[in-house]
């Protein structure tokens, strides 16, 4: 039987990443992709694209609207604006306004049952440490201890089989992530990053400036359009 692998896929660019990284490591791919009420949906359209590109058995859409209905993220309440000039802030002591409540953490959970269903042995997700907003889900940490949760929470855990946590780019720069998706064939063009959620990137959200960062310094030109300026 062929392994499989769980991807949490967004549509940006890190998860498409894990999508070619998790393909290239022979597994056969199970994306699972979460409308959470994000201002940004467009990245679910995006990520269907990108499933059909990697011609998936099955590509998952779960609705959590109930994240929408709480608010408390620049991403998901529509009162509170997305801040388009702002330092890196992994270098801040403030969690940016982007950040959404638990996000992560709801994800992975979510992510151990579809694997515990489908019978995967690993959860990709494309979290980084480096290039990043500064939201603590993203931490090293934090995927450490959410997979001995998954080892303690599940029936796999307990049959010894387990089922593991992979996080690949936590350590890697925007730049690094990019040179090994594109020495993968990954398909940036069809991958968003905008935080505005236009048809045209913005270029001015922490996540546009990040990903035209790592492009820059990767020597290659963004395929994605951006407004202009």
């Amino acid at each position: 039987m062929e392994k499989k692998a769980v991807v949490v896929l967004s549509g940006g660019l890190d998860s498409t990443t894990c999508m070619g990284i998790a393909k290239d490591a022979g597994y056969e791919l199970y994306p699972l992709t979460f409308y959470y009420g994000q201002r940004h949906n467009r990245e679910v359209e995006q990520a269907k694209k990108i499933a059909d590109f990697y011609g998936v058995p099955a590509h998952r859409l779960v609705n959590l609207d109930f994240l929408g209905q709480i608010g408390g993220s620049a991403l998901t309440d529509t009162n509170i604006e997305v801040p388009v000039v702002q330092a890196n802030a992994a270098d801040e002591e403030e969690i940016p306004a982007t950040y959404v409540p638990a996000r992560n953490m709801i994800f992975l959970s979510l992510a151990a049952a579809y694997a515990e269903v489908v019978g995967a042995e690993v959860i990709y997700i494309g979290v980084s440490a480096v290039d990043y907003s500064g939201y603590p889900d993203c931490r090293p940490e934090f995927i450490r201890s959410m997979n001995e949760t998954v080892h303690l929470a599940t029936k796999a855990g307990d049959k010894g089989t387990g089922i593991r946590i992979e996080a690949p780019l936590a350590h890697l720069s925007k730049k690094e992530t990019i040179e090994w998706g594109l020495a993968l064939g990954v398909p940036y063009e069809l991958s968003t990053s905008c935080y505005q959620g236009g048809a045209e990137a913005c270029g001015e959200c922490d996540s546009c400036r990040l990903r035209l960062k790592g492009f820059a310094e990767a020597g290659v030109k963004d395929p994605i359009s951006y407004q202009k300026g």
